[in-house]
């Protein structure tokens, strides 16, 4: 146990698969952890290299081991994959873990902390209420639809229904419909206002975070969007450029490459499709603002929305919003305001 210099773990709900390696490659460890084994049987061991797969739980447990003083590395599962000799099993899957954390080319995952997972928490259950606002206001246009009542799309029309099912006046619907009525308007409300309750949440984790009080001073991001960079990447450093970070959130073009010919498709939608759809709404206001005001800082924008759609336009201003967020996190400064282009 003293010479394990190198250990991969497949982490599951339950079981749990380990393979160690000394610093000569030798197999000196292969065997199934129950959860309850999976701390002490590391604490016992020293300091080593622990690779994990960037997976559910996977940065809890990196949190967990790094307190016991193992170095913690957490790698894409996509990355660990070609390392898997013939069929795939927990033990196949754990000693290409271990081969893979010993790549030098290997791309790695920073741990996040618990706040920041909170945040994220946040940020999903907020979406999850707005699906479910979604579900209900189509479940409700689509039974009201059945008995003839039909309103106007948007906001002023779901509030019309809602206001002819709480008056209960309306002869065309039947009791027993207008009870399944009323509750789901009761739970569209209750749900309406868990929406309310995690916009304050988020408004205020961001008013208490500097970095994400910088990032909202960039055109076309708010405090959903800064506080979702900010957990979303805790340490911009990974990132060599402003470019690596809007690659690694999906924003740039996606290569078939081959004997010197360079083709480039459509963006690659890889990473973050949370973070990715946000920036793409984000730079949507902006071109929507611009075309209000007749009046841009960004005179690119105006050639680019000249000969393309302004969903290309819209990727390009997301990606360049990327880059700047980057360069704001990574390099600790402030947003800087373009000056005007000269005539």
């Amino acid at each position: 146990m003293e010479q394990i210099s190198t250990i991969g773990i497949d982490i599951a709900k339950s079981v749990f698969q380990v393979h160690g390696i000394n610093e000569g490659g030798e197999v000196m460890v292969c065997r199934q952890l129950r959860r309850r084994q999976v701390l002490p049987f590391f604490r016992k061991l020293p300091a080593c290299l622990v690779g994990i797969e960037a997976c559910a739980t996977a940065h809890h447990w990196g949190r967990e081991l790094l307190a016991l003083g193992h170095e913690v590395k957490l790698m894409p599962p996509r990355y660990v994959k070609p390392y898997v000799k013939r069929n795939k099993n927990d033990a196949a899957d754990a000693e290409a873990i271990c081969e893979a954390v010993t790549r030098p080319t290997m791309r790695f995952v920073p741990i996040k902390t618990s706040e920041q997972q909170s945040v994220l928490m946040l940020h999903r259950t907020r979406q999850l209420f707005i699906r479910q606002r979604t579900t209900l206001i189509n479940a409700i246009r689509a039974h009201l639809a059945e008995f003839g009542i039909v309103a106007g799309v948007g906001r002023n029309g779901v509030e019309a229904l809602l206001e002819l099912i709480a008056k209960g006046e309306d002869e065309r619907i039947p009791p027993a419909a207008r009870a399944c009525l009323m509750a789901l308007a009761a739970q569209l409300a209750m749900v309406k206002r868990q929406i309310l309750e995690a916009d304050r949440r988020v408004l205020a984790w961001h008013r208490a975070s500097k970095t994400s009080k910088r990032l909202e001073a960039i055109p076309g991001v708010g405090p959903l969007i800064a506080s979702a960079l900010v957990a979303s990447v805790p340490d911009p450093g990974v990132f060599r450029s402003g470019r690596d970070l809007s690659a690694w959130i999906g924003l740039v073009p996606k290569q078939n490459s081959t004997g010197g010919n360079e083709r480039l498709g459509g963006i690659s939608k890889a990473g973050n499709r949370y973070l990715r759809s946000l920036l793409v709404i984000g730079a949507l206001s902006v071109i929507k603002r611009a075309k209000q005001l007749g009046y841009t800082r960004h005179p690119w924008l105006v050639t680019l929305m000249e000969r393309r759609p302004v969903k290309v336009a819209a990727i390009a201003l997301a990606n360049k919003i990327a880059r700047m967020a980057w360069a704001i996190m990574a390099r600790n400064e402030s947003y800087r305001t373009p000056l005007p282009a000269t005539a």
